[in-house]
């Protein structure tokens, strides 16, 4: 975020701006943009045409920071798992749209980002099989769609790559995402493509002694177990999401998630 250091929040953002939920320390804050587009082309069916993503962050960066803040759309940059990035601005990026509403969320360049917005539309079939991965005895609900969305973009993670994740229950702002020690081959676990510290950051645990390492216990010492050795489960991921009623429209449910419990300032701007 060095970068930005000494920009301000543009003073022509209408809408409104809400205290951040924690200490605004410059590098460490995160910024979501919630706008609604009310005059979004469509097409010959009726459908709206949504801007680009990147024509998304590009606008909400000098909505949110100044004009100062505008870069070339060259400028961003997308990594091998599609997370978006302003490496000239110190910034990581997320970006979500659902009919006129847009999200778009940065944090400083050394936290991961993701952001997602649903509504409430009907959608059986796609939270039934959410839940199966999320193991539920019952169909997931729209925060929970938001959630894991959020938590791909900001992660390793793919859909193909989710079964396995849990959720941890909901409370208002941040929680962690226990990583879960011991699963073998399923998403979370040590072993597997997880959401552990280990998994995230592309290193492998460190070897135990007497298994492998080329050295031997000494000798009559007890055969230490896998439990004993294996560090506790590490919370890594985090996720919040709260519930935006717009007026005229259905109920919003925003999601982030984020390798840090980072303090967040929300902003609101209505574009014509």
């Amino acid at each position: 975020m060095g970068a930005l250091m000494g920009l301000l929040l543009d003073p022509g953002l209408s809408g409104y701006t809400l205290a951040p939920d924690g200490p605004t320390t410059p590098g460490r804050t995160a910024d979501v943009l919630v706008a609604r587009h009310r005059r979004l082309p469509r097409d010959r069916m009726g459908h709206r045409l949504t801007a680009s993503g990147r024509s998304l962050i590009g606008q909400a960066l000098v909505t949110t920071y100044g004009p100062r803040a505008g870069v070339a759309p060259g400028a961003l940059v997308r990594d091998a798992h599609r997370r978006w990035s302003v490496p000239s601005l110190g910034l990581n990026a997320s970006v979500a749209h659902c009919g006129e509403f847009s999200a778009v969320a940065f944090a400083p360049a050394a936290h991961a980002i993701g952001v997602d917005v649903q509504d409430e539309r009907d959608r059986p079939y796609a939270l039934r099989w959410l839940g199966d991965l999320l193991a539920r005895q019952e169909p997931a609900t729209i925060r929970d769609f938001a959630e894991c969305e959020a938590l791909i973009k900001a992660s390793h993670l793919t859909k193909e790559t989710f079964a396995g994740t849990r959720l941890p229950e909901w409370r208002p702002g941040w929680r962690p995402m226990a990583e879960r020690a011991g699963a073998e081959g399923v998403t979370g676990g040590r072993s597997g493509t997880g959401t552990g510290a280990g998994a995230a950051r592309g290193t492998k645990p460190a070897p135990r002694s007497g298994t492998g390492t080329g050295t031997e216990a000494a000798p009559g010492a007890r055969p230490t177990s896998a439990s004993e050795t294996a560090p506790p489960p590490t919370p890594t991921y985090h996720v919040r999401s709260l519930v935006l009623r717009p007026e005229g429209a259905p109920p919003l449910h925003l999601a982030l998630a984020c390798d840090a419990p980072v303090p967040v300032r929300f902003h609101h701007l209505e574009r014509e």
